[in-house]
């Protein structure tokens, strides 16, 4: 067989122009142990903080601690199968994860991975996990409401674009269901929302994706998971994915909604890696930076100035405190980083009164900024009028004789809790929500038996929607109480009120 020199020397050239001398060159180290989602690498000399590093098995891990002769990484997914020895490369990276619209309806876990079973994100956008939250020269103040449709919280303590509201109270006494029933309230306002579970039951966050997608908020609604069976790494960085989701919208002139449900249980999986990787614990074993830990995440949260579009992320952190106790260390950092609180207490919500919110001790740091002005004018004296109430109802169980005047105070009080119940995920209209709260501060339902204000309440709004549509329209548009509107509205109650007799 004869070879042509000619070919060989064409199939040789061929074959020397497509070489392309390409040298991977990357950093390695050697697991010196590894347990518990962290592992300790010997060798990765450059690494910095934060940056992304691979183990053998895939598995994405984080440099935590830059020690002097080894660096300490937490591992984000299975470290099970990671040994001693094994190789690590850093990757001069930091952690990303996708965003965009791809995200919206999509329940994933912290890192972008999709557990809904409906294949992989389909995105070309990713952003960072944690950057330095916006400067106060790119923000503005807080001025436009964000509905949360509970009549409680949009007449006391107002949520504005922009801001943050901190939920608190003891366990199971309605932080979640407040949260979910403003995400359903963001339905046809183009109000993208992050519901950030950490630390929850799978079969509780389960519970809540069906919640969301049997109202038809999974649209606009994206879920991000990481369980209680979830290692600690996953659930310290859920917070931050979410935001950096949210951030997407919020840099492109859109309004996000993000609730982290709970903090309480970021700050302990924060705590558990810290321990591990032996940083010297300070008050309830917490690490020193735990205040830095959510002051960094919630500073995030911002109403941009017009010049950069206007967008903004509303936060809604959710804390659990033990037997009330409002002073420990995560719930009084919480509480000084953020807006305001809406307080819960047990005994209300045992008591049905639900939501169950302490008028006294639930602020909102923007107040009436962030409420229409229809809204300003009906709940003006309202939480000042609920505290003191609570005040009188506890003078009146001693059992002393009361005057006129204390009596109809009571009275009125009585009948005002009665009108704040609200059933959930039954988010109300702001102008149904200012309808009824009108009837009940101008007295106009001081006759009503306290046991049928709920009904009073249903068969009036109904009415005014049937017969009354164009004072229901005008308040929509003008969203104030002009001489016009109250007069109609006075008009509409008598004329109820003449042909109402309840079931």
């Amino acid at each position: 067989m004869k070879f042509s020199s000619d070919e060989i020397a064409s199939v040789l050239q061929a074959e020397i122009e497509q070489f392309e001398s390409k040298v991977d060159v990357s950093e390695v180290g050697t697991v010196l142990e590894v347990g518990d989602g962290i592992a300790r690498v010997y060798g990765l000399a450059g690494v910095m903080a934060g940056e992304m590093v691979e183990f053998p098995n895939g598995a994405i891990g984080l440099a935590f601690n830059l020690e002097e002769t080894s660096v300490g990484v937490i591992i984000l997914g299975d470290y099970l199968t990671i040994e001693e020895g094994d190789e690590v490369k850093s990757l001069g990276t930091l952690l990303s994860v996708p965003a965009g619209d791809a995200v919206i309806g999509r329940v994933l876990d912290p890192l972008g991975i999709p557990l809904d079973g409906k294949g992989p994100v389909q995105t070309a956008v990713t952003r960072p996990v944690e950057i330095i939250a916006t400067g106060v020269a790119e923000r503005k103040p807080v001025s436009e409401p964000l509905q949360t449709g509970i009549k409680a919280v949009d007449a006391m303590t107002p949520i504005g674009r922009g801001q943050r509201e901190l939920i608190i109270g003891d366990r199971k006494t309605g932080k979640t269901a407040i949260a979910i029933d403003a995400i359903l309230n963001q339905k046809g306002t183009g109000v993208k929302c992050f519901y950030v579970a950490i630390g929850q039951k799978d079969s509780a966050v389960a519970a809540v994706v069906e919640v969301l997608r049997r109202e038809g908020a999974m649209e606009y609604t994206t879920v991000i998971a990481a369980g209680a069976s979830a290692p600690a790494p996953l659930q310290y960085i859920a917070p931050y994915a979410g935001t950096a989701m949210a951030e997407h919208f919020m840099f492109n002139g859109g309004h996000a909604l993000v609730v982290y449900d709970d903090l309480s249980k970021q700050a302990t999986a924060y705590r558990q890696m810290s321990l591990l990787m032996r940083r010297p614990p300070g008050r309830e074993a917490y690490p020193g930076d735990v205040f830095y830990c959510h002051s960094r995440l919630l500073e995030r949260s911002a109403k941009l100035s017009d010049e950069l579009g206007g967008g903004s992320i509303t936060s809604l952190p959710i804390i659990e405190t033990l037997e009330g106790e409002v002073s420990a260390y995560i719930p009084t950092n919480v509480i000084s980083i953020t807006d305001g609180q809406i307080y819960l207490q047990p005994d209300l919500f045992f008591s049905g009164i639900r939501p169950a919110m302490n008028a006294g001790i639930s602020v909102s740091r923007v107040g009436g900024a962030a409420q229409t002005k229809a809204m300003k004018k009906v709940s003006g004296g309202l939480r000042l009028d609920l505290a003191a109430f609570r005040a009188l109802e506890a003078f009146a169980q001693l059992g002393t004789d009361l005057d006129p005047a204390t009596q109809s105070q009571l009275d009125r009080g009585y009948r005002m809790v009665e009108l704040l119940k609200q059933p959930q995920y039954q988010p109300m209209k702001m102008t149904d929500q200012v309808l009824s709260l009108y009837a009940g501060t101008q007295g106009y339902l001081d006759d009503v038996p306290v046991k049928q204000v709920q009904q009073w309440e249903q068969d009036f709004l109904h009415f005014v929607h049937s017969k009354y549509n164009s004072l229901v329209d005008d308040l929509n548009t003008k969203q104030e109480l002009t001489g016009e509107i109250v007069e109609q509205i006075v008009a509409a109650i008598k004329d109820f009120k003449t042909g109402y007799k309840p079931e």
